[in-house]
């Protein structure tokens, strides 16, 4: 019998007042019920919002080493159970245990990192224009911040939004993704194992547009951070708008791999493979456009096709497996869509673009590497959003011509680019339209101590890991103090 999972507000597991559940199913083997969550509503939001106010001035007024020290321990208890917490991500997420202990360590790395931020949640000083003044910042919590993580990185995107949002002294209220609820409720079982005070960290099971929804426009929410595509993204920062809460959103990518003919092409091609094929794409900074300089184009392709064609496609239990499954039926139909529509523009699917059935492929949603050409630069394959294991080629003739192309899409998340030149490197930092940049390497890789996010529809412009998280969830109030016995003010100043 499948176990029920609770919410977790106020320091306590309690069931949803819908007394209603939902299933989560493992994507490698879909018959298998990992547990039943709660199907949470606006009720359910409304006790979370009460708890966490209820305690907000409290955890506001711990000094911020002492908030950080709670998140160092977070991070001791994730490191003890790092292989058990893996093999819960890699059964409801379908990633490989291998690959779900990653997600796990980048978790462990954000608390660390915060941990070490306790003495360092610095402000600034400055010299007053006017005489006898002090002039200063120091940043305090935004209030109850709402937090909506994505499925594909469960337990790491959680950790980086909710543990510098914690250390900022907010009070937090978390809607797990419906595809990965267990990973939401592990993080949170650990930090109240860390001593985490009640009511701090609330926990929402449910479906987006239900308890989703209702975590949005609750009026007692002062910031919204949430992780998924640009189209619900754009959603939430209207509703967000509409009451003046602070909205951060991490959204798609269209990411793009430039290789120059100088390029070291194995390096190149390992590259490309891991960024488009690896998790089936399923990556928001996974590789879903390949820009070839003419003079490797034959020679290139010949390699890539190669390589592709050597993955092993399989389930999330077989370490061995390079390309895992879709998450649900819902994403597989919506990629395959995409390759038909591509077809219909004129397109040429070059290798893969069909679901993978039979023995274990049954089981769950595969579909086979897909390798697309001739997709004109400006047709719906090469500018919008996969999400899977498809990666569209284009030839050009010089790095002007590359970087044009690249920046030919709505989003700018990440892009990549393989050359030896030094010079045409630092160009490409200069004249790419993206939050993330990388020199030979995959299109995704980031650091927990380093800013990550886009622009253009890719984000709003925030950076939620690293120092730039801590800024992220905490407001600056400029401080005066004058010692001069007089009134004075720089607008009067003569």
């Amino acid at each position: 019998m499948s176990q029920f999972f609770k919410n977790f507000i106020g320091g306590k597991w309690v069931d949803p007042v819908s007394g209603d559940f939902f299933e989560n199913k493992n994507p490698s083997d879909i018959g298998e019920v990992m547990g039943l969550f709660p199907r949470s509503g606006k009720a359910d939001i409304d006790a979370a919002v009460l708890a966490a106010s209820a305690v907000f001035d409290n955890w506001r007024s711990m000094p911020p080493h002492e908030r950080a020290k709670i998140i160092f321990e977070a991070g001791k208890i994730m490191s003890g159970r790092k292989k058990e917490l893996a093999e819960i991500i890699s059964k409801e997420n379908g990633k490989t245990v291998k690959s779900a202990m990653g997600d796990v360590q980048s978790a462990i790395d954000m608390s660390f990192f915060i941990g070490g931020e306790g003495y360092r949640w610095y402000g600034k000083t400055a010299h007053s224009a006017l005489p006898q003044r002090f002039a200063m910042t120091k940043r305090y919590p935004i209030g109850i911040v709402g937090l909506i993580p994505s499925w594909n990185f469960p337990m790491g995107l959680a950790g980086w939004r909710v543990f510098p949002a914690l250390f900022c002294g907010n009070a937090v209220i978390m809607k797990s993704e419906e595809n990965t609820p267990e990973s939401a409720h592990c993080i949170t079982e650990i930090l109240d194992e860390a001593g985490l005070p009640k009511g701090v960290l609330n926990l929402i099971h449910g479906l987006g547009s239900e308890a989703g929804d209702a975590l949005v426009n609750h009026p007692g929410v002062s910031m919204i951070s949430f992780t998924g595509s640009s189209k619900i993204g754009s959603l939430v920062g209207v509703n967000c708008l509409k009451k003046l809460a602070k909205t951060s959103l991490e959204l798609g990518g269209k990411n793009a791999v430039i290789v120059m003919d100088d390029a070291d092409i194995n390096l190149a091609v390992n590259g490309v493979v891991a960024g488009a094929f690896s998790l089936s794409g399923q990556r928001c900074t996974a590789t879903s456009r390949l820009i070839l300089q003419d003079g490797i184009y034959d020679f290139f392709m010949e390699r890539l096709l190669n390589a592709t064609g050597k993955l092993k496609i399989g389930p999330g239990s077989d370490d061995a497996s390079d390309v895992t499954p879709l998450i649900s039926k819902v994403q597989c139909e919506r990629i395959l869509n995409w390759i038909e529509r591509a077809r219909e523009d004129g397109a040429k699917v070059i290798r893969g673009g069909e679901r993978l059935e039979g023995g274990v492929y049954d089981k769950g949603y595969y579909i086979n590497p897909t390798i697309i050409i001739d997709a004109l630069p400006d047709s719906s394959i090469a500018r919008e959003e996969i999400f899977g294991p498809v990666l569209v080629v284009f030839r050009v003739q010089s790095f002007d011509e590359a970087v044009k192309i690249a920046n030919n899409a709505r989003y700018g998340l990440s892009a990549s680019l393989f050359t030896k030149d030094l010079n045409r490197a630092f160009t490409f930092f200069d004249d790419i339209q993206t939050g993330v940049c990388y020199i030979n390497a995959p299109t995704y890789g980031g650091e927990p101590h380093m800013p990550f996010g886009g622009v253009k529809d890719s984000g709003l412009g925030y950076r939620e890991v690293g120092w730039a998280g801590v800024e992220a969830y905490s407001e600056v109030k400029t401080i005066y103090v004058d010692y001069s016995a007089k009134i004075q003010t720089i607008q009067e100043k003569k």
